[in-house]
């Protein structure tokens, strides 16, 4: 069952209440600091003046959201497939995991450009950078996931004649989602950076062109409106994964709910 409105509102009010603190720290010291705008513009002007350019920051937010669902997605359908066979061949778990591994300790600052070098502008280095910074925590949460069925389950139903497909179909697969829902939390932020990111180094739309050009002309309002639009879709994504958990595996939340 859902937790009321009311009940959500009271847990999410000491985040709210630190953050109503800061922005009026934030206020109280650019009002009385005298600092010039164009080194740090006080909340009230990023708010004016992201308002007052709502419409080419969201043509650009939109862009950014577009590559990141399509990046995330991909990432998405091949940690469930390699996971899924490094699962069934512990062979291809010895092969696989330490390349995935190995692609953690790429560094994106470098490989992001060579991306643009080969690829272009268009929307596959985006693309294959938000695979890249996604894929290893939600393939590890599976994989890790998977091992950690009940090892007393298995055998009862290994005993009663079940084949592997379905031992991994009705214990396995069951077992591993608390985890991934945990690592899918984790990648749908690093997807919105890794997205914002890759725009950052070479793109004609998005939130990380615009905080570039933004940049380039010293409209720090304008970077730091940008920056909020990016962390609004970064929570946005976030919350959903909880309803979508709420819908695949309800049993994950009742699990991890306090006793």
């Amino acid at each position: 069952m859902a937790p009321p409105a009311s009940t959500g509102l009271r847990r999410a009010a000491p985040a709210i209440v630190t953050v109503a603190a800061l922005v009026a720290v934030w206020q109280i010291y650019v009002e009385l600091s005298g600092i010039r705008p164009q080194l740090l513009p006080s909340p009230s002007r990023v708010a004016e003046q992201g308002w007052a350019h709502r419409s080419e920051i969201g043509v650009h937010a939109a862009a950014t959201l577009q590559v990141t669902l399509i990046g995330f997605g991909v990432s998405l359908v091949l940690a469930w497939v390699l996971a899924i066979i490094v699962d069934f061949s512990p062979v291809l778990r010895r092969a696989f995991v330490p390349l995935f591994v190995a692609s953690q300790t790429l560094p994106i600052i470098a490989i992001a450009p060579l991306m643009v070098i080969w690829f272009g502008f268009g929307v596959l280095p985006k693309v294959l950078v938000i695979a890249l910074v996604t894929f290893f925590p939600m393939a590890i949460g599976l994989i890790e996931g998977f091992a950690a069925a009940d090892r007393e389950a298995g055998a009862l139903l290994r005993s009663m004649g079940a084949t592997r497909r379905q031992i991994f179909r009705y214990v396995r697969l069951p077992s591993a989602l608390p985890r991934f829902f945990t690592a899918l939390r984790i990648g749908i932020t690093y997807a919105v950076v890794g997205a914002v990111f890759a725009e950052y180094v070479g793109a004609t739309q998005g939130l990380g062109i615009y905080v570039s050009l933004q940049k380039n002309s010293f409209r720090t309002d304008l970077v730091l409106a940008a920056v909020l639009v990016t962390a609004l879709v970064s929570v946005s994504l976030y919350l959903l994964t909880f309803a979508v958990e709420r819908v695949v595996a309800p049993w994950a939340r009742a699990e991890k709910a306090p006793s």
